[in-house]
Parts: structure tokens; C-alpha cells; sequence
């Protein structure tokens, strides 16, 4: 596939009281932008949950972990039971160590994120060769990517040559208006205590805030049917779109509750480059009446802007609460996904075609 093809993502979506991403004082994650203090969220808090609903939804997704040795010492003992735990670990580390893979004691100094095609694949190879090529094994912990592997990419510090460029990049979310902190004072009281005793046992605050946020992703098509395949990228960014769309972090859900759905949806397939709207907020959002109309008006404006400075898109497509003024509007996120599929479809099969 040699034309670059982008799918930009655009989200808006009202979260309400809520403390959905903690910095380390537990209070809400902000930034600085425009001048006023936003809301946001993080972008390694959306990708992580959204790789739990890769998990949830049984797609193929990676394990990152320092327990790499013991993940191949087990599929190694599962294809050769003559193999005790000392042997396979022996194996294990042995033909990791070939791959420049660094281990203090039987953890890998740093976590490594691993798909379960790399481990069976490599475990495989170690029992049917009694001496491994070194290539062949660098070879195998990069093929047979998870989802979110190919997505998110790996880097792998002790030998860059296994590290995998991510297709995908998620910006942290803000809000596109200034956000004031607010404070929730609690108390508890111990059921068991005397008539004669009073007072709260225990008491405290909870940080929060409430934001209408904008959300943006992008996925470089190309670069994930490298890492994938031409069906599985198309499969993998459909799957991707849908479950960043639904998904959110589930920081304080239990005390706050705030899973809402989107107002605002945005998909655009692009061949020249991806475009953060971002810029629409600089000058933040300000009303007594709401903010998600406003922020929707501000966002397609921008869009039209940036017609200016780049090419027209392949594809326009949205779901909204309200009416659109820029691109085709779909009744639901099926109609939307569909779309998106087919066109997906036409441009990486003829790219393909065409190599």
C-alpha cells in the first residue's frame, strides 16, 4: 500500500460531575490552553480503556508485562511436556536474551508489550529448532501483531529493532471551555457507634469537575496494514473507531457515575494529512445556556476553515443530536461504521491492487 490513507476521528461529548483521569494529587487532570484552565484526560487513560474493550469485545489484544520468560516458558512446556520449569525458563530467557531482551533475575527489566501469536509462534520455533537464528526470532517478536499492538505500537528501549510504530494516535481530550474545580465534602458514619457518641468516623473531599470535551484520534492506514494485514487494518480501524466512540475511562465511576454517549461524531478519511480541530477552542467556549451547541457550530466551522489549507476529504461523515452543516449525516454509529468500511475497502483493496 504505498498512498497514505488517515481516518480522523472527532468527538464531543458533555461529561458531568465526574473524576474520570486523577493527576497524583487525585484530583481531575488539566490543561492550559487558550489562556483558561481546561478539563482533560489523558490519552494513555482512553487507549487503556479501550484496549480493555478490545478484551471485553474478544478481540486479539497483547499483554504488557516483565513476566515475558514466563508466558514462553508455558507455551513452550504446553508443545514439549519432557520440559520441567527450570528447562523451559532456561529456554525462554536464552532465546529472549538473543533478541537483546535485558532480565533482572526472571523479569525483563522493563514491561513489553507481546501478543499470543508472537509467544506460540516463537515457542514454537525454539522446539522445532535446537538453535535458533537470531534474525528469526527478532523476526517473530514482531510479526503476528495484536490489535493494539498494531495500534498503539512498542518501544522497546534494550533493541529498537522490536520496536513497532504506532498507526494510531490519540490526543488527550480537553474541554472546550474553561472548567472551575469543584469540591465534594463527604462524611461516614460508624453504624455500631453508641447512642452517646456523635460525630462522622470518617470525612473528606472528592476533586471534580463537569466538561463538554473534545476527543480526537487519527489512524494511518497504511502504517497499520503493515503491521497487520489489508483485512484485518480494516476490521482492526472499524473496531478501533467503534470502541473509542463508546469507550471511557472508569476513573471514580462507581461515586459519580457520568458514562455518557457522545452529542458529536466525526469520522473524515483523508489522503493528504491528518487534521487535529483542536483550534476551533483556543478561544474557549463561553455560555449560560450549554455548551454542547456551541462547540458543535465552533467545530464544523473550523472544519470548513481547514478546507482552505488542505485537500478534500474522501469522506465526511457524521452522527449528531443535531443537525449537520459539513459532510453526510448517518441515523446511527452502524450507518456511520458502514460507510467508513466500504470506503476503507475501495481505496486500501485498489492501493493494494495497484502496488
Amino acid at each position: 500500500m504505498t498512498k497514505q490513507v488517515y481516518i480522523d476521528l472527532h468527538i464531543l461529548q458533555t461529561v458531568p460531575s465526574s473524576n474520570i483521569n486523577r493527576d497524583d494529587t487525585g484530583a481531575p487532570k488539566t490543561a492550559m490552553y487558550g489562556g483558561v484552565m481546561r478539563s482533560r484526560v489523558s490519552s494513555q487513560s482512553w487507549k487503556r480503556v479501550v484496549r480493555q474493550v478490545f478484551k471485553a469485545d474478544n478481540i486479539n489484544i497483547g499483554t504488557r508485562t516483565k513476566k515475558v520468560a514466563t508466558l514462553l516458558k508455558e507455551a513452550l512446556k504446553e508443545r514439549d511436556s519432557a520440559l520441567d520449569d527450570e528447562m523451559a525458563m532456561s529456554k525462554a530467557k536464552a532465546v529472549l536474551e538473543m533478541a537483546k531482551i535485558k532480565f533482572k533475575d526472571d523479569e525483563t527489566k522493563a514491561l513489553l508489550l507481546v501478543s499470543r501469536g508472537q509467544i506460540n509462534k516463537l515457542a514454537q520455533y525454539v522446539i522445532d529448532n535446537e538453535e535458533p537464528d537470531k534474525a528469526e526470532v527478532k523476526k517473530l517478536l514482531k510479526g503476528d501483531q495484536s490489535l493494539d499492538l498494531a495500534l498503539f505500537g512498542r518501544m522497546v528501549a534494550d533493541n529498537p529493532e522490536l520496536n513497532v510504530d504506532a498507526s494510531a494516535q490519540v490526543a488527550h481530550a480537553i474541554s472546550t471551555h474553561e472548567v472551575v474545580p469543584e469540591y465534594d465534602y463527604f462524611t461516614a458514619l460508624d453504624e455500631k457507634q453508641g447512642d452517646e457518641e456523635s460525630g462522622a468516623a470518617m470525612l473528606g473531599t472528592i476533586d471534580f469537575n463537569s466538561a463538554t470535551l473534545y476527543r480526537y484520534a487519527n489512524v494511518n492506514m497504511r502504517e497499520l496494514v503493515e503491521n497487520l494485514d489489508t483485512e484485518d487494518a480494516i476490521h482492526g480501524a472499524i473496531d478501533f473507531i467503534k470502541d473509542f466512540v463508546l469507550s471511557m475511562p472508569t476513573g471514580k465511576q462507581n461515586t459519580f457515575a457520568n458514562k455518557t454517549l457522545p452529542s458529536y461524531v466525526m469520522v473524515t478519511i483523508r489522503t493528504d494529512t491528518p487534521v487535529n480541530l483542536v483550534s476551533a477552542f483556543e478561544n474557549p467556549v463561553v455560555s449560560d445556556n450549554g455548551y454542547m451547541t456551541p462547540s458543535i457550530k465552533r467545530l464544523e466551522a473550523e472544519y470548513k476553515a481547514t478546507l482552505g489549507l488542505v485537500d478534500q476529504p474522501l469522506l465526511n461523515v457524521i452522527v449528531s443530536k443535531t443537525d449537520a452543516q459539513v459532510g453526510d449525516q448517518m441515523a446511527n454509529l452502524t450507518e456511520l461504521l458502514e460507510k467508513v468500511s466500504v470506503t476503507l475497502s475501495e481505496v486500501v483493496q485498489d492501493e493494494n491492487t495497484n502496488d
